[in-house]
């Protein structure tokens, strides 16, 4: 993260423990009252505010009664390669109740609570609102996870909803680091042998692949992946049998998103609408992805073809932006962004 996104003086603010290992940053203006809360999730990599225009949304939020909270969860950073979306979202829903209770002692209320994703964090909050409340597995590999009730939330954001599986047929497809196709196709293939193999072997543990192996395809070389969470990212079984990650591949028949995005209202998680801004030139999108008509399929679902109103008119393409807006060249998209969070909270802000 660059110097020329955040102020060199630091940005004031409250740290909050909502466990005794996590914590939330909340982004203040000092004297200004902000009963309402934006919660904000960054991607595969992120941590506390690492995500560069979250700088440009906290100095929208000046003149508002919002402020923005940014968490680490045991996700977070490098640990992302042994994380899961359930558990990523029984956190989220730890954070949004210290804050709920956190608003209300301060100011009376606990106000509005918007969840917002980068990346990543979209499927976080797809996730949230579109999976059993609380939910319903009990992965063997992670044996001391307690299920969460996630609260309900008033709105929701998905910046740069990708597919983590078409990224790296993309790369598969190109070549990457001097690498072939057909030499990473192989290593792909070895890959999920040797994860399928692990996980049918024993299903109490995660293992770790080599590193040797997952950098080659752009994971970084001081991040462990693990079997399970490198089947669910690249999801070879897909479109089919799509894994637990892959919310928002091209290829996902209706039937499927039926069961992602069609279950936003079923869950009634959500009280307002869902906003979905994909990035216009984002590097992690193949090139035969039609952005547009993706747009049109997730709405549909969502809405199931026009018999609920939750996907917000604002939802579509941020002109000329790259996938976290983080590019010299990136200051116009990153105010287009803003213009349209700040409108969709104002319409949520009059909400009763």
């Amino acid at each position: 993260m660059g110097s020329k996104f955040w102020p060199r003086s630091g940005s004031p603010g409250i740290l909050h423990h909502f466990t005794e290992t996590l914590v939330a940053f909340e982004f203040t203006t000092g004297t200004r009252r902000q009963p309402h809360s934006i919660l904000f999730l960054g991607g595969l990599g992120d941590g506390l505010a690492t995500t560069s225009y979250v700088a440009d949304v906290v100095a929208g939020l000046q003149s508002t009664e919002w402020s923005l909270f940014s968490p680490t969860l045991t996700s977070s950073y490098q640990s992302w390669g042994f994380g899961h979306l359930d558990r990523d979202t029984d956190e989220i829903a730890q954070c949004i109740r210290h804050i709920q209770e956190y608003k209300k002692a301060k100011y009376g209320t606990a106000g509005k609570v918007v969840l917002f994703g980068h990346s990543t964090g979209s499927q976080c909050v797809l996730h949230y609102l579109s999976r059993p409340n609380p939910h319903t597995t009990t992965p063997p590999f992670d044996r001391g996870l307690e299920h969460a009730k996630r609260p309900a939330i008033d709105g929701g954001i998905m910046q740069a909803p990708v597919s983590d599986r078409e990224a790296i047929k993309w790369v598969m497809e190109s070549g990457f680091l001097g690498r072939t196709p057909s030499e990473l196709r192989e290593t792909y293939d070895k890959l999920v042998a040797m994860a399928r193999e692990a996980v049918a072997k024993d299903h109490s543990t995660d293992s770790m692949l080599p590193v040797s192996l997952t950098c080659q395809f752009g994971y970084p070389r001081n991040t462990p992946v693990s079997c399970r969470r490198f089947l669910s990212l690249v999801s070879p079984d897909s479109p089919q049998a799509p894994s637990e990650d892959d919310l928002f591949s091209s290829d996902i028949g209706d039937e499927q998103l039926a069961k992602t995005f069609g279950m936003v209202s079923q869950r009634g998680l959500l009280r307002y609408k869902l906003m979905v801004l994909m990035s216009g030139k984002d590097q992690a999108v193949p090139d035969w992805v039609n952005k547009e008509e993706l747009l049109a399929r997730w709405r549909r679902a969502t809405d199931h073809d026009g018999a609920h109103g939750i996907w917000d008119e604002r939802s579509g393409l941020i002109p000329n932006a790259s996938h976290a807006l983080s590019n010299d060249d990136q200051a116009e998209p990153r105010r287009f962004l803003v213009r349209k969070v700040l409108a969709y909270l104002a319409d949520i802000g009059t909400r009763e």
